[in-house]
């Protein structure tokens, strides 16, 4: 651990003080409110900080791992080992005409809240969706039929190399939660949407309409990173696991809720073993009885205890 609290205070000559904490408890930057430990967890407040953090990082050879609020993030009990880079003071928000410049630490319902206030319609869609426009991008992220890839114009990166680049709608390559940033490890850094005037009223009562038919079909009275699985191709995984006789199956405080079976949660005090091991009994399951692999959605990382 010596080795990671030098570390910190070379990082004390790129960040201020309070953005840098070490031996933070992940759980506590996750929505699923599980996870052990980071070495360091670094909070930049602008592009120049990520790059100088992550060349430091390079020099040093410390591994780092960069996210957004954790919204699809699930980490082990045994933590992470090197820097966790939390893009969530990367919080921009520019609105010209029919255009919204975001960086990529804003939140998805804070970018609908901007679309609306704008009387710009195109990002009702996002209103539930827990996660970061950063995340939002690596993962073409999507609900209610509208994706991100229906109304982004343009995202600027940091390559591998630590360049930055600016990715067109189509250099995104954006599919079914993939991208090129998830493909070739980029970091999203800003985003450009293109969005379409509209009535004020009318896109608040899509919001609100959309913002009620989730409260009522998902648990989100419970800590969760959203849908746990892909969809199957020809199949929906709520579905097969329902069929396969899984809801509510629970390890610990890990359960398949009740209430949504493709949602995986935790009840109060489920350890990412709890989670892990809920997990992998419906990717047996469901294996077994419909021949079907389920992939996760959430992002597994870190080390066991």
């Amino acid at each position: 651990m010596n080795v990671y609290k030098d570390f910190a205070k070379k990082l004390g000559s790129v960040l201020d003080k309070e953005n840098i904490k070490v031996n933070e408890y992940m759980k506590n930057h996750t929505s699923f409110k599980v996870g052990g430990s980071v070495d360091i967890l670094v909070t930049p407040t602008n592009i120049e900080e990520i790059i100088e953090v992550i060349k430091l990082c390079k020099a040093d050879r410390i591994p780092f791992f960069v996210m957004g609020n954790g919204s699809n993030l699930l980490i082990k009990d045994g933590g992470i080992r090197g820097v966790v880079i939390k893009l969530e003071k990367l919080n921009h928000v520019e609105v010209n005409g029919n255009e919204i410049k975001v960086e990529s630490g804003v939140l998805m319902k804070d970018l609908s809240k901007a679309a609306l206030e704008a009387r710009l319609t195109g990002l009702e869609f996002i209103c539930g969706i827990p996660g970061t426009v950063g995340g939002a991008i690596a993962m073409n992220a999507g609900a209610y039929n509208g994706e991100i890839k229906d109304v982004i114009d343009s995202a600027v990166v940091l390559d591998e190399d630590g360049k930055i680049l600016t990715l067109t709608n189509r250099e995104l390559e954006l599919g079914y939660r993939t991208s090129s940033v998830l493909k070739r490890h980029y970091i999203a850094l800003s985003a450009t949407f293109i969005l379409k005037n509209g009535n004020y009223d009318e896109i608040k009562a899509i919001i609100d309409d959309l913002t009620r038919r989730r409260e009522e079909k998902q648990p989100l009275e419970y800590a969760s990173a959203g849908s746990t699985f892909k969809r199957p191709t020809g199949y929906f995984a709520g579905k097969l696991i329902q069929d396969s006789g899984l809801k509510g199956y629970s390890v610990g405080d890990a359960q398949v809720s009740e209430k949504h079976s493709g949602f995986v949660i935790n009840k109060g005090t489920a350890t990412a073993k709890d989670v892990l091991a809920v997990i992998a009994h419906v990717q047996k399951v469901v294996k077994e009885k419909f021949s079907v692999e389920l992939e996760t959605e959430v992002r597994i990382m870190g080390e066991d205890n």
